[in-house]
């Protein structure tokens, strides 16, 4: 028992310290990172990633398939530009009402849509994505239509003005740390653990007790809520909305960073959005093939590291060290 005691508060060090590392990082990188180019660069890596991070919840430790969570992320963006922009709100105030409606929705859709599994699934979250691109472009009074919706204003917090390429970087990646942070208590509580088995087997898991339907239903709004707040960091940065920003191909792309990446791990989630959101930019001279390169990237990660970039890496990094502890051969 009290080895068991003992690895658990060495995990939990362990995992503290790496929280602390990378809140270290982040802080210095944004201190000391003076150019605004890379500064914008670095806060879409980190709108991505909770974008991954919460889709993560759902697919890789659920195992349950969403093509249209960028729907979320436009619920999110545009209820706080329709608020701020229409109304006058403040966007502090707008930010719970972006998080109720994202919620509010993704409970209406997931009580009948999660009562499907594989394809089917896929396909009812697909549909449930279209319909909501169509809402954003046709429902021009509130959206903008077409065109978008302008006049969007920035973030300022006590007389602080957040719109600069700093400032907005240390909020957003704030919100990633808290995330993080709250998605690891609970991939770790008896919450991750019912998902875990529903994903290993739905039948198995009520067999033993665990209501797999609230549990699904639970963790698809937790993950729409995250894409809301990403769709309200989103929106008050560029100011600026429109359809196109959240549409399939970006259902699409945020699969493609969950998978990468590394399905059921927080830390993959980071990995799989910073190469696809730095890879448009390394590849600018290809971004006519851009669809082409992510199902090229995707299919070598599926067929060569199926668990994703992160465990993979970390299968050969214990390989290594296995292969180096074992005596040599005469």
């Amino acid at each position: 028992m009290n080895e068991n005691w003992f690895d658990a508060m060495k995990q939990s060090w362990k995992k503290g310290l790496a929280f602390f590392v990378f809140a270290g990082v982040i802080f210095f990188a944004g201190l000391f990172l003076d150019n605004y180019f890379y500064q914008q660069q670095l806060t879409f890596i980190g709108i991505f990633t909770l974008l991954a991070v919460g889709l993560n919840m759902l697919m890789g430790y659920a195992g349950q398939i969403s093509l249209g969570h960028a729907a979320f992320y436009g619920i999110g963006a545009y209820t706080t530009g329709a608020l701020t922009v229409h109304l006058g709100w403040s966007p502090w105030a707008s930010l719970p009402c972006a998080l109720a409606a994202s919620g509010i929705i993704a409970y209406i859709v997931g009580k009948p849509t999660l009562k499907l599994s594989g394809y089917y699934l896929g396909m009812g979250t697909l549909g449930f994505g279209m319909i909501m691109h169509v809402l954003f472009r046709e429902w021009g009074g509130i959206t903008g239509g077409p065109n978008g919706l302008v006049g969007i204003p920035s973030l300022s917090l006590w007389g602080i003005d957040l719109s600069t390429g700093r400032n907005y970087l240390w909020v957003v990646w704030g919100c990633v740390l808290i995330t993080f942070f709250i998605c690891d208590r609970l991939v770790n509580s008896r919450v991750g653990r019912a998902l875990r088995a529903i994903h290993f087997s739905e039948q198995a898991a009520s067999a033993v007790g665990v209501d797999t339907a609230k549990a699904k239903l639970q963790v698809f709004v937790f993950s729409a809520m995250v894409a809301a707040l990403a769709g309200f960091l989103y929106a008050h940065l560029v100011m600026f909305i429109s359809p196109g920003s959240f549409g399939f191909l970006v259902s699409v792309k945020l699969v493609a960073m969950v998978v990468i990446g590394g399905m059921a791990s927080i830390w993959g989630a980071l990995l799989g959005s910073t190469l696809l959101t730095m890879l448009p930019e390394w590849l600018h001279r290809f971004s006519d093939y851009e669809m082409v390169i992510y199902g090229g990237i995707l299919m070598g990660v599926m067929i060569f590291l199926p668990q994703g970039l992160t465990r993979g890496v970390l299968d050969i990094y214990e390989k290594f060290r296995i292969e180096r502890k074992q005596p040599a051969k005469d």
